[in-house]
């Protein structure tokens, strides 16, 4: 047992006993160089609360612009309009890619974007309309809650309005980006021209009462300090007692290459493979009983460490990522295979199966 290793840690004993940890354990957590027992800590929840199971969705990853209005520190995407590889798609151009995905096995398409700074509204609601016309059974996650704050802003259109035209011209879901880090002090120092942490909290909660369920992320491994990791996990915890609304979490590894973060030395080089194991299992353990998905993003950490952070807390693969352009500008490949990820599965001794966005199971292998 656990318990008979460990020497006075409150943390995982509260761990162990299903009990809810506070700020003070997470702060514990972090500190702790005891990589082994974090991590088995976890994995023993995970189990606990999720089982065997590993899902992934066969997704489709789609950026309907790079031009932004914001010029965030840590991203490598963003173009402004005189920059020679701007784009923005037609709704056309976007229904002709969903329905190449759609013919790759896709059940979902994942659509974000930069912060056009002039596209009006229903540029997006007939983005919506097109792509729901033509592929009635696809799954449209889209729009960060960031893009919706700032389209709000932009068109001097209440958030609620333009969450319930976009509910109405067919999106399903939104995915969690935009969430970086919510704790004002790093916040500021890694994103610029974007909402403050307690606005996507706010927004995201209105999609919520909308019936718009979200995934949620958090940006790390850049220059941020253990306290804003467990303010955010704690802020997560918070909204998803008050809505249910949230369906995985998701910790993004920050990739430096082509960074401005990087540009100006702020950051030299990626956070370590215990890191990386070490927040999926402290994200496991704050969140345990409240938001039981945790996803581990191989594309950020690669295959093989991926395989790893399954052991440390992680039940999901979130994806094939077909078509991923974010992560591709800061230097890492994106595509793989439903059955690579069930191999990847296999290989470690667990349950591959293939879920929709709701992680509802398609099929296991």
């Amino acid at each position: 047992m656990l318990r008979d290793i460990i020497v006075d840690s409150k943390a995982i004993d509260r761990s162990l006993s299903g009990e809810e940890l506070s700020y003070n354990d997470g702060m514990e957590l972090m500190n702790s160089e005891n990589l082994f027992v974090v991590g088995a800590t976890a994995d023993l929840a995970r189990k606990r609360l999720v089982g065997n199971k590993v899902t992934f969705a066969a997704s489709y990853y789609m950026n309907y612009t790079n031009l932004c209005a914001a010029s965030c520190q840590m991203c490598a995407f963003y173009r402004k309009g005189d920059e020679s590889d701007a784009y923005t798609l037609s709704p056309e151009q976007i229904e002709a890619r969903v329905a190449a995905a759609k013919s790759m096995g896709a059940t979902e398409v994942h659509i974000v974007g930069g912060f056009h700074p002039s596209l009006q509204l229903d540029y997006y609601e007939n983005m919506m309309k097109i792509i729901k016309k033509n592929h009635p059974e696809m799954t449209v996650k889209a729009f960060t809650a960031a893009e919706i704050f700032f389209l709000s802003k932009l068109t001097k259109t209440s958030v609620k309005e333009i969450l319930s035209r976009l509910k109405s011209a067919g999106l399903d879901s939104m995915p969690g980006g935009g969430a970086e880090l919510f704790h004002p002090e790093i916040r500021g120092q890694i994103v610029r021209g974007k909402c403050s942490g307690q606005e996507w909290l706010d927004t995201i909660e209105q999609a919520h009462n909308l019936g718009i369920k979200s995934n949620v992320t958090m940006l790390y491994g850049h220059i941020e300090k253990p306290e804003h990791i467990i303010d955010h996990l704690i802020k997560v915890r918070e909204l998803q007692k008050k809505t249910g609304g949230f369906i995985t979490f998701i910790p993004l590894k920050f990739s430096l290459d082509n960074t401005e973060l990087e540009q100006k030395n702020l950051v030299n080089h990626e956070s370590s493979a215990i890191y990386d194991l070490k927040i999926i299992a402290i994200s496991r353990l704050m969140l345990a009983g409240v938001l039981n998905n945790i996803s581990v993003y191989w594309v950020a950490l690669g295959k093989k460490l991926a395989q790893v952070a399954l052991s440390n807390g992680g039940s999901d693969l979130v994806g094939t990522a077909f078509s991923e352009e974010i992560y591709r500008a800061a230097g890492k490949p994106t595509n793989s295979s439903v059955m690579e990820l069930a191999t990847m599965v296999k290989e470690i001794g667990r349950e591959p199966a293939q879920r929709n966005t709701f992680f509802e199971t398609l099929r296991t292998f």
